[in-house]
């Protein structure tokens, strides 16, 4: 039974007033991706009623007020993924789909979602109920972030959402202990995990560069990234704040990380794998195809890229599901209607991370003077494919299981380090689970680039290709690589983009496929880059290309369908 989207299935649920509302940017999904949908029913679990209101519209109280106003609170997200990103491209043009909108097409997901359901509920609210923000949208623009969009840096997304509570991260245990101390009358202005508006400072808190500084001065902005990503993990973290004027953003310390236990009983929650029936006349959610019958192994990645926002929203520690809950979930498909036997991931951010980790991280927290796989892997960190590739070949042998896929991504950098199983692993995965084409991320071939990106060199790839192709043909297979890289990256001119074109050419011959502009996203070392236009590392000043000729210039040299050129000299177009 899926959460109720309307007062008809209140009723039938013997509901007479949602304890919590969650508005989403998202049509609903029920499925243990989906944040909102996770939310949802771990509340549900602890003796919650929660109701779902999906993309409502903003010009009318109508969608907004369906199901009455909670008891406790409001629980607003943009949905999966940041609204500005789902709705412009980084070369600025509007996106036409939505795989997260009934029908596909892209007309229901707001710029700035947070921001239009925070004032659309206090429009038409009249109980105030408190509004928490949460989902990836709030826990990226948690402090005062540089925004693409607007092409300068903006409050905290509370101060601009007027809301009163943000939690941010993987954020369902945080939102089930707010909901029990409201429930209770408790304070909750102190709780791990999320930020609160404050009219003092906080003794014992880390201030953070105020944003009245930060907005005009890209060294106090740098200064102010390092203390918030130095304090991420929740082993060391040490509170925050930041002055906005004449109140305080209080930045309480994170949320401790997700036991195994926990995990597993997220995901034996009674999801549907569904989309609400009310969208079976507006036409397909193309999301459903991918995650329907995915299985999420993991959270978290210690790669630390400079341009991805994992280690920010999810942590740089990995924790991974027992392999018992994995088969249990996978068990699970064959009740399911649609389900024809094939899972098409097993994974997470990366998916061979699964069952390591640091030791010592694992003990006292993430270190602040060096990486786990960068510039190269640390000698601490234990790699280790085999309970991936045994859970893997486990997964396999269900009688209810045709075929097992890896789609999520893997670090081949990983794969080549594991001197103990990652032949092992390889061999398994080029027999039995490559959907025709696996997808590697190289980003970039210059290794001034991939230094920047902070990932390793392009040498690996082509290590980890000759590997692949190898066992590819010992297997009998036809099996390709599909490569992903970035354009316009920060430090990347014309020079950059010509040894690009010539080593995939020369080297890997190669057809660049996918090719992606650069998209400064919210609190990211490279959107720092990007912003002040200086090596944050070093200080070093960096050619930024910021306008759009030059970046698609840069996009399309490599895809062969321009001469290359992108616009000024280098060093012109920083900051």
């Amino acid at each position: 039974m899926f959460l109720p989207m309307t007062p008809e299935e209140m009723r039938v649920q013997g509901i007479d007033r949602c304890d919590v509302i969650l508005v989403s940017g998202d049509a609903y999904i029920d499925a243990p991706h989906i944040g909102v949908a996770v939310v949802g029913r771990v509340l549900q679990a602890a003796g919650f009623t929660v109701g779902i209101v999906a993309q409502p519209r903003s010009d009318t109280a109508e969608d907004i007020l369906r199901l009455g106003e909670p008891r406790l609170f409001w629980g607003v997200s943009a949905g999966s993924v940041d609204s500005m990103v789902a709705n412009y491209t980084a070369l600025m043009k509007k996106r036409r789909s939505d795989d997260y909108t009934p029908g596909g097409e892209n007309t229901r997901r707001p710029d700035r979602a947070c921001i239009v359901y925070a004032n659309l509920i206090r429009r038409f609210g009249v109980d105030k109920r408190p509004i928490v923000l949460g989902g990836i949208e709030a826990s990226l623009r948690r402090i005062a972030h540089y925004d693409y969009w607007d092409d300068a840096v903006r409050r905290s997304l509370l101060f601009d959402a007027k809301a009163d509570i943000l939690v941010y991260g993987m954020g369902e245990g945080t939102v089930l202990g707010l909901a029990r101390r409201l429930r209770e009358g408790a304070p909750v202005d102190d709780l791990a995990g999320t930020c609160v508006i404050a009219r003092e400072a906080h003794a014992e808190y880390i201030t953070l560069p105020a944003y009245e500084d930060v907005r005009h001065d890209a060294t106090a902005f740098t200064e102010m990234f390092r203390l918030f990503y130095d304090n991420l993990d929740p082993r060391s973290a040490k509170g925050l704040q930041q002055r906005h004027g004449d109140r305080w953003l209080r930045h309480h310390p994170p949320a401790a990380y997700e036991s195994q236990d926990e995990l597993d009983r997220v995901y034996a929650l009674p999801f549907e794998r569904d989309a609400h029936p009310r969208y079976r006349r507006e036409g397909a959610l193309r999301a459903l195809d991918t995650i329907r019958f995915s299985l999420q192994t993991h959270r978290g990645c210690y790669g630390e890229c400079n341009f991805c926002a994992i280690a920010v929203h999810e942590g740089r520690t990995v924790r991974w599901r027992s392999e018992e809950s994995v088969l249990r979930e996978a068990g699970r498909f064959a009740a399911h209607p649609a389900f024809r036997g094939v899972i098409p991931d097993v994974g997470g951010p990366t998916a061979n991370m699964y069952g390591y980790e640091c030791a010592k991280k694992l003990r006292s927290g993430a270190c602040r003077d060096q990486r786990c796989m960068f510039p190269t892997l640390c000698v601490s960190m234990p790699v280790d494919h085999s309970r991936y590739t045994r859970l893997l070949g486990r997964i396999r042998a269900l009688p209810e299981v045709r075929h097992v896929f890896v789609a999520s991504g893997i670090r081949h950098d990983l794969v080549m380090s594991d001197t103990h199983c990652g032949e092992e692993f390889l061999r398994a995965l080029v027999e039995h689970h490559v959907s025709g084409q696996l997808r590697l991320a190289p980003e970039h071939a210059d290794d001034g680039i991939l230094a920047l990106m902070g990932k390793g060199s392009f040498d690996d790839v082509l290590d980890f290709r000759k590997r692949f192709f190898t066992l590819t043909r010992a297997a009998g297979k036809k099996q390709q690589l599909s490569y992903y890289f970035i354009a316009a990256y920060p430090g990347c001119g014309e020079e950059e983009m010509r040894h690009l074109r010539k080593r995939i050419a020369e080297e890997a011959r190669i057809d660049a496929e996918h090719v992606q502009v650069f998209t400064p996203t919210p609190s990211t070392w490279a959107s720092v880059m990007y912003h002040t236009g200086r090596n944050p590392f070093t200080g070093e000043t960096l050619f930024v290309e910021r306008g759009l000729k030059g970046k698609r210039a840069q996009k399309e040299s490599v895809l062969g369908t321009s001469p290359g050129k992108t616009t000024g000299a280098r060093g012109h177009g920083s900051r």
